[in-house]
């Protein structure tokens, strides 16, 4: 286990292209060693010497060299990405979260928390802001739980949407998925001219330059591109399982590693 163990502690940033999907060697890495730590383990169970030797040797054979192409830091791009917070992670901010990336480059990274709802809802949101909801409107929104965001600014409110009008302050992150942090978008679901999709937060996620990079590193993280439909249409509790799942990965796997820590 001690061979393991260093082993999961390697971080520096590479990506692994394999169906399409990104993540960061010291997560890559990580992942690995869970496997091939449960092969060990259950080898060590059975008495079984030689299965025991096969999953050492599969692991010695999993190279960077071999599967990895280097990244450099400036060519890193999350934009669009979730970033999955592994057991590691300290920050109890982010400790279980899924964020979504709306910005990333050398001048650091912007996001928002899509899994941790505060108590507040849209309808008490509303009614604070002055704003009131069309009547027909108000079953379909006015019981969706506003999201924490993020640390940053949580005086003020951020919303993930799907494209179509024009705000007055917005990026448009993809073709499915944009950032706005005007008032004019709440005045447009109020009015029920609002996007089809929606999700409000108090407060965003950011990461100075080289910040998120780092933590990456640290295998705070798994990164993997987002699926809008995790962000906008799943029930809060089950997003997190569901971004891992684009990864082929389960919970339990997580948590499993966890206990090993």
């Amino acid at each position: 286990h001690i061979a393991i163990n260093a082993f999961l502690a390697l971080g520096i940033t590479f990506v692994i292209i394999t169906a399409g999907i990104d993540l960061s060697i010291g997560a890559t890495l990580g992942l690995c060693g869970m496997i091939a730590r449960r092969k060990i383990d259950a080898a060590s169970t059975r008495h079984d010497k030689t299965s025991k030797k096969r999953a050492r040797a599969w692991l010695a054979g999993f190279l960077p060299t071999n599967y990895f192409c280097a990244m450099s830091l400036p060519e890193l791009n999350l934009a669009n990405h979730f970033l999955i917070a592994m057991p590691a992670m300290a920050d109890p901010n982010f400790g279980g979260t899924v964020v979504y990336i709306c910005e990333h480059g050398a001048h650091g990274a912007l996001g928002v928390v899509i899994n941790k709802a505060t108590d507040m809802t849209m309808a008490l949101l509303f009614e604070r802001i002055d704003l009131k909801l069309e009547i027909n409107l108000s079953a379909l929104v006015a019981t969706k739980p506003i999201m924490f965001g993020g640390p940053v600014q949580e005086d003020r409110g951020f919303v993930l949407h799907t494209p179509g009008a024009q705000f007055s302050s917005s990026l448009k992150v993809t073709p499915e998925v944009a950032f706005t942090t005007s008032m004019d978008v709440l005045e447009a679901v109020a009015a029920g001219k609002g996007p089809e999709q929606i999700l409000v937060s108090i407060g965003y996620a950011g990461w100075g330059a080289g910040q998120l990079e780092a933590e990456i590193a640290r295998n705070g993280w798994l990164t993997v591109s987002a699926d809008p439909h995790i962000i906008f249409e799943l029930p809060v509790e089950k997003r997190y399982a569901a971004a891992l799942k684009l990864l082929g990965i389960d919970p339990w796997m997580l948590a499993s590693e966890a206990g090993h820590a």
